[in-house]
């Protein structure tokens, strides 16, 4: 059971950089569509994300009583708080050829917030996760939820242009 867990990360993995890969000769335009690219990796992932975290925590059914519930509402919060991260990743695509000095420090305070209170959540309900559980527990599904976040972080790096490929034309405001 352990090596399906490793399984399923390992596949996950290699779907993303494979996907990276493929837009890398895609680096210096927007996906024609990235509110639905967006859209389905969200999909993708809440679909797929308890099926891994059941096979990679194997709770016992007292442990997995007292999980799911939080993790219900965990997921709610931070479904609401990647809303803000879609909306800052729209923004960036739909200003990218035009993007001004101003609109760069803009975009990386918001970024540098949303990432802050990222981590605030992760740390609420580490502590709501260990009323409930042993720590070395939570600590195990917050590594699991780590990885997955660096899939997904992957995943969208590679929809998105970089900036390293704009040599010329960034304004200054």
């Amino acid at each position: 059971m352990k090596n399906n867990a490793k399984l399923w990360l390992s596949l996950l993995f290699v779907a993303a950089v494979l996907n990276a890969v493929t837009a890398l000769g895609q680096a210096d335009t927007p996906a024609p569509d990235l509110t639905s690219e967006i859209e389905s990796l969200r999909a993708d992932l809440r679909a797929d994300k308890i099926a891994i975290i059941t096979e990679a925590m194997k709770f016992t059914p007292q442990e997995s009583d007292a999980f799911w519930p939080i993790f219900k509402q965990y997921e709610s919060d931070l479904s609401k708080l990647n809303d803000e991260r879609v909306r800052l990743i729209k923004s960036y695509s739909d200003k990218f050829g035009s993007i001004t000095d101003a609109d760069a420090k803009s975009m990386a305070e918001k970024a540098f917030d949303f990432e802050s209170r990222r981590i605030d959540l992760k740390k609420k309900y580490f502590k709501e996760f260990n009323k409930k559980l042993p720590a070395t527990t939570v600590a195990k599904y917050f590594q699991l939820e780590h990885r997955l976040d660096l899939l997904v972080d992957l995943r969208l790096t590679s929809l998105l242009p970089s900036l390293l490929v704009q040599s010329t034309g960034v304004q200054k405001q």
